[in-house]
């Protein structure tokens, strides 16, 4: 597999590319929780795939990230924007650099699982962290909603098995509530799903794209939410 931190360090343009041909995530945080007019943190926010959806709505916005070269991206897209309701900040989800209860609203997109996948150290703790950080961010009757993978390639929910106790844990140990959805990639033709799906998934789901001339990738996501 690709190694992925190095991707965020070093090739946030090109999976820029990649996510953007995902669909809007807009319309389901929303069926959860109407977001116009609230303070939102939105947790590894990447090259920015919910903060440039949330930000023409939101109160305010701090988009956070451990990579500094996704927070550029995020950046940028949020300056062509012309708002001006919103901030980037370097994070760790252990240790959110926000005053308590001053959240309505906190995101997270494909980013928890990789302090909570079942081969990370302490993974347990990890999570006992992150959504005790959450809750302290969080005013009373504010909500957090958590993406995160269910299966790339997959027409229905094939969750990764080292995810499998993180998620388990959501809904078991600290009440979320659960659905999913489907994320499709839709690409422009088939050679550039095979470069994208090269590039991110590794070659045996390349190879796979490249066989069968895929232009759209299938993909399921989990949605967690939790309300105070």
């Amino acid at each position: 597999m690709p190694n992925h931190d190095a991707i965020y360090r070093e090739e946030a343009e090109q999976y820029h590319e990649m996510i953007a041909r995902q669909p809007n995530l807009l319309p389901v945080i929303e069926e959860i929780v109407p977001v116009r007019g609230l303070d939102i943190v939105d947790m590894g926010a990447g090259t920015g795939r919910l903060s440039a959806v949330l930000a023409p709505l939101a109160k305010s916005l701090i988009s956070l990230d451990a990579s500094e070269a996704m927070l550029r991206v995020t950046e940028h897209r949020l300056r062509a924007t012309g708002l001006a309701n919103w901030s980037v900040r370097v994070a760790d989800h252990r240790e959110l650099p926000v005053p308590d209860g001053s959240a309505d609203l906190v995101v997270s997109g494909w980013s928890v699982c990789y302090l909570t996948a079942a081969d990370v150290p302490g993974w347990e703790r990890n999570l006992e962290r992150i959504i005790a950080e959450i809750k302290r961010a969080l005013r009373p009757g504010g909500a957090v909603v958590l993406f995160e993978t269910m299966g790339t390639g997959c027409e229905s929910p094939a969750p990764p098995a080292l995810l499998q106790p993180y998620y388990r844990k959501l809904t078991s140990d600290y009440g979320f509530s659960y659905r999913w959805i489907r994320t499709d990639y839709e690409f422009d033709d088939a050679a550039q799903a095979e470069r994208l799906a090269r590039f991110f998934f590794g070659d045996e789901l390349g190879d796979r794209v490249a066989a069968d001339r895929l232009a759209r990738l299938p993909e399921c996501a989990g949605v967690w939410w939790l309300k105070l």
